[in-house]
């Protein structure tokens, strides 16, 4: 992926590229798929929710507007995704799906909630997963060494010194190292969780 100074999310919203939405597509499919099963929707309704959801990002990205409040796209992605749950329920309302009608419909109503706690998890398991994701899918960009000190340092704990001393090189290259793989992570998670 060519380096650039937008954010993945601006890059869909403002110069939008087949790299950014396989980036995207990357990035959240998973996350979506699982979160869907975790809440009792069935494998092959997952998938078909996933692609609904999916096909909404696409059609209304250009439009998103961040309203700079943290969480702004996350939580759009969760309306949407609810929206869709919605959906799946009323057009199965005389055949009900088998998480249980009204316990669906309680759990809909809690994540559609911002404050509550199911709402908090979709939250916390977003980023967890897009951070994990992005370092995933940006470590091919860095050297071996570049990464492990990055690792070290920031994944591990470990002091830039002690790093240093295992990877024999400098501290300096430590640091430096862990300041490129983070401007390069900031960049591609910009928008998404904050």
């Amino acid at each position: 992926m060519s380096e650039t100074s937008l954010s993945l999310l601006d890059r869909l919203r403002l110069q939008p590229d087949k790299e950014s939405w396989q980036r995207l597509v990357e990035v959240y499919t998973p996350l979506i798929q699982a979160w869907l099963r975790r809440h009792g929707v069935s494998p092959t309704d997952a998938e078909d929710l996933t692609q609904e959801v999916m096909t909404v990002v696409v059609r209304e990205i250009p439009t998103f507007k961040h309203n700079q409040q943290p969480g702004a796209f996350r939580s759009w992605l969760r309306t949407i995704a609810v929206n869709r749950l919605r959906v799946l329920w009323r057009s199965r309302h005389m055949r009900p799906v088998a998480t249980g009608g009204s316990d669906f419909l309680k759990m809909l109503d809690e994540l559609e909630d911002p404050d509550s706690d199911l709402s908090r998890l979709w939250d916390q398991q977003h980023d967890h997963h897009v951070a994990r994701r992005l370092m995933e899918l940006v470590k091919p960009q860095f050297e071996p060494a570049t990464w492990q000190a990055f690792r070290r340092v920031v994944l591990d704990g470990v002091k830039a010194a002690v790093a240093a001393a295992e990877l024999n090189i400098s501290v300096n290259a430590v640091l430096l190292a862990k300041s490129r793989v983070l401007s390069r992570l900031r960049q591609e998670i910009q928008g998404l969780t904050d």
